[in-house]
């Protein structure tokens, strides 16, 4: 069983307009064997749940393989596609992973917050990680960590997260 693993790229990263799916080499052959029946099997699927989504193409790539799409995927196409993938699943004692879209780690520096909030106390990274859930421009985002807040400068009343 695949836990844990995740697939590794060395070029400038997968596409959104993917779905990456973790498996055995033993079900990444059947699957690749199959790829154009898999294909169209998917798009009568979409089609019928009335996606937009089309599968385009599947390729192999390090633990699994890709099903490349026309457009991003929502929960309700990667749920679809799953329930599909289980249907190939059955077969063997090996598991599928659940499809999920490609990550990207990246870093973000927020500064020009007061350290010291209205209410006296100082800002704490549960402050911050509270407010972040609430605004709709990170709502897509998973923190990797928690928060760091620091003093721009010992005597400064603002702070750098």
């Amino acid at each position: 069983m695949l836990t844990g693993q995740r697939v590794q790229y060395t070029t400038k990263g997968p596409s959104r307009k993917q779905a990456i799916v973790l498996t055995s080499n033993k079900i990444k052959d059947t699957i690749m064997g199959e790829a154009n029946t898999h294909i169209f099997q998917i798009n009568i699927i979409l089609k019928n749940i009335k996606s937009v989504t089309r599968a385009k193409f599947i390729y192999p790539c390090p633990g699994g393989v890709s099903i490349n799409t026309n457009s991003v995927l929502n929960t309700s196409d990667l749920n679809t596609i799953e329930r599909y993938l289980e249907l190939i699943d059955n077969t063997s004692n090996d598991k599928i992973l659940a499809p999920q879209l490609p990550q990207s780690k990246s870093y973000l520096k927020i500064t020009g917050i007061p350290y010291i909030q209205s209410n006296g106390n100082k800002l704490t990274s549960d402050d911050i990680t509270t407010t972040m859930k609430h605004l709709e421009l990170f709502e897509p985002m998973n923190l990797a960590v928690k928060p760091r807040v620091i003093k721009a400068s010992p005597k400064s009343d603002i702070a750098i997260i």
